[in-house]
C-alpha cells in the first residue's frame, strides 16, 4: 500500500498559484508543433503588432468581421492580463497571423463554502486551414500541464461549440436558463420590496456591477471573478461600443441607502403593436432578496412591454414563484460554465461538504494530469481532506469516474446518482455519493466569458 499525507488546504494551496501570465510554453506543446514545422509563441502585450495580428486570427475564428483602429486599441488596453499564445505558420501567405489562438489568466472560481484559483480559457480558435492536425489537443493539453505545474488546481470556460471540450476533462458543470417571458400573462405574486427602483447613468452603472458582482460571488457557487475589460463591454462605456444609447441602467436602493442590485437593459420596439415591445436584460445582479424581487417587479410592471427575455439565470431561478402564471415563462436549459480539476486533492479540499463520510476514488483522466486513486474524507466542520491512497478501506463506497465527471460533481450541479443511471460513473452506492457531493442550491454563472 502506498500512502501519502492528508491534504490539508491552508492559504498557499488555495489562494496563491504561482504566477501563470509569464509561464514557460510547455516544452510538449512546442515539440508536438514543431514536427509539424509550425511556431508556437505567447504573444507580447505590450506590442500592438503582433496582438493586433493576434485579434484578427480570433475575429476570424468567431466568424466577425475584421476589427477596426478603435476595437484594437480598447482590446489591447484591457487585456494585458491575458496569456495569449499564438501558432504561427513560417511557410503560410500570412506567417505574422496566428493560425490558432488560445488565452487564459487567473481568476477565482466560487466552489460550496469556499474558492478555488482556476485559469479560465477564452479565445481558443484554429484557422480552418489548419484543421484535424492535432493543434488544439496540444494547445489545450500544453497550457493545462502548465497551469497544473503552476498549483493551479482547476481550468474553467464557456464554450462556443460544446462538443469539444470533453475529450479534455472538461465537463458542464454548471447549467443556465434562457427565459422567455409574456410579461401580461405572467402576473406577479412576488413580495414588495421594500427599497426603490431609479434609473442611473450606463457610467455609474458599470461602477456599481463591479462592486456588487465582487459582493456576490463569494457565496453564488459557480460564479467568477469578472475579467477585465468585460463590465466596460457589456454597459457600452469602451470606446468601440456598437450602439451604447441603447442601453438602459436600473438600481435598488435600500430603505437604508445601500445599492443592493443593478439591472441592465435594452428596449426593442414592435413596430405594429408599440405596446408589445420586447426588454432583453442582459445582467441583473441582487445582493439581497428584497432587491431580487424589486428589480424582477419593475420589469415585469413596465408599461408597453409584452415581452421580456433574459438569459444566464440559474435553473432554480426564485422567479419562477414569483410570477401567478409559470406558463407565461418558456425556459431552455443549456451548459454554460465548464470546469476542469487539474489537481484532485486541493480541488476537493476547497469546498465543504453537509455529510460528514469517506469515499474511495478512482479517477481516470484523459491527458494523464490528475489521476490516480483518493481517498475522500469530510469531518463535522465542513471541511474535506485527501489521501492518495492505493489501496482504500474496506467498507466504504467506492466509485470509478473520469476527471470531467469528478469535475462536474464538484460544484454540486449535477447528481452522482444521475452520473450513474447514466453509465457516466461506476459505484456500489450512488446515493450515499450523492449526498456527499450535493449543495443546497444550483450553481450558476451570470455572464459568458
Amino acid at each position: 500500500m502506498t500512502d501519502t499525507p492528508l491534504h490539508r488546504p491552508d492559504a498557499s494551496d488555495l489562494h496563491v498559484p504561482s504566477d501563470l501570465h509569464d509561464a514557460p510554453l510547455d516544452e510538449t506543446l512546442r515539440a508536438e508543433l514543431d514536427a509539424q514545422h509550425l511556431a508556437v509563441t505567447r504573444v507580447d502585450d505590450t506590442d500592438r503588432e503582433p496582438v493586433d495580428r493576434w485579434l484578427d486570427a480570433v475575429a476570424r475564428g468567431f466568424l466577425n468581421g475584421e476589427p477596426d483602429e478603435k476595437r484594437r486599441q480598447a482590446f489591447f488596453d484591457r487585456t494585458a492580463h491575458r496569456r495569449k499564445i499564438g501558432v504561427y505558420d513560417p511557410t503560410g501567405a500570412q506567417p505574422t497571423e496566428p493560425v490558432a489562438t488560445f488565452a487564459s489568466w487567473l481568476a477565482e472560481l466560487t466552489v460550496p463554502g469556499g474558492a478555488l484559483p482556476v485559469t479560465a480559457i477564452s479565445s481558443v480558435t484554429v484557422s480552418p486551414t489548419h484543421r484535424r492536425r492535432g493543434i488544439l489537443r496540444s494547445l489545450m493539453a500544453g497550457e493545462l500541464r502548465t497551469a497544473a505545474e503552476r498549483d493551479v488546481p482547476a481550468a474553467v470556460l464557456t464554450v462556443s461549440e460544446s462538443s469539444i471540450y470533453g475529450r479534455f476533462g472538461f465537463a458542464p458543470a454548471v447549467a443556465s436558463t434562457s427565459w422567455t417571458l409574456d410579461v401580461r400573462r405572467a402576473g406577479w405574486i412576488g413580495p414588495v420590496a421594500p427599497g426603490r427602483v431609479d434609473f442611473v447613468s450606463r457610467e455609474r452603472g458599470r461602477e456599481l456591477a463591479e462592486e456588487l458582482h465582487e459582493r456576490i460571488r463569494p457565496t453564488s457557487v459557480g460564479e467568477v471573478g469578472m475579467p477585465g475589460g468585460h463590465l466596460d463591454r457589456f454597459f457600452g462605456t469602451r470606446p468601440d461600443a456598437e450602439n451604447p444609447e441603447l442601453l438602459r441602467v436600473v438600481q435598488y436602493r435600500a430603505p437604508g441607502g445601500g445599492i443592493d442590485g443593478l439591472a441592465l437593459y435594452r428596449v426593442s420596439e414592435d413596430p405594429d403593436d408599440f405596446a408589445a415591445s420586447t426588454v432583453d436584460l442582459t445582467l441583473l445582479l441582487s445582493a439581497t432578496d428584497e432587491a431580487y424581487a424589486g428589480l424582477w417587479r419593475f420589469f415585469l410592471s413596465m408599461d408597453l412591454i409584452g415581452t421580456l427575455r433574459a438569459s444566464e439565470l440559474a435553473v432554480d431561478e426564485p422567479l419562477w414563484w414569483m410570477i401567478a402564471d409559470q406558463r407565461a415563462a418558456k425556459i431552455a436549459v443549456r451548459d454554460h460554465h465548464y470546469v476542469r480539476i487539474l489537481d484532485v486533492p486541493a480541488a476537493l479540499a476547497a469546498r465543504t461538504y453537509d455529510v460528514v463520510d469517506t469515499l474511495a476514488l478512482d479517477v481516470v483522466d484523459p491527458l494523464e494530469i490528475a489521476g490516480g486513486p483518493f481517498v475522500l474524507t469530510t469531518d463535522a466542520d465542513g471541511s474535506g481532506f485527501v489521501e492518495t491512497m492505493d489501496d482504500p478501506p474496506l467498507g466504504i463506497p467506492f466509485v470509478r469516474l473520469g476527471i470531467a465527471e469528478l469535475s462536474a460533481l464538484l460544484l454540486g450541479g449535477v447528481s452522482a446518482v444521475t452520473l450513474a443511471r447514466a453509465g457516466r460513473i461506476e459505484t456500489d452506492d450512488p446515493e450515499r455519493v450523492a449526498r456527499l457531493f450535493q449543495t443546497v442550491q444550483a450553481p450558476r454563472l451570470s455572464f459568458w466569458y
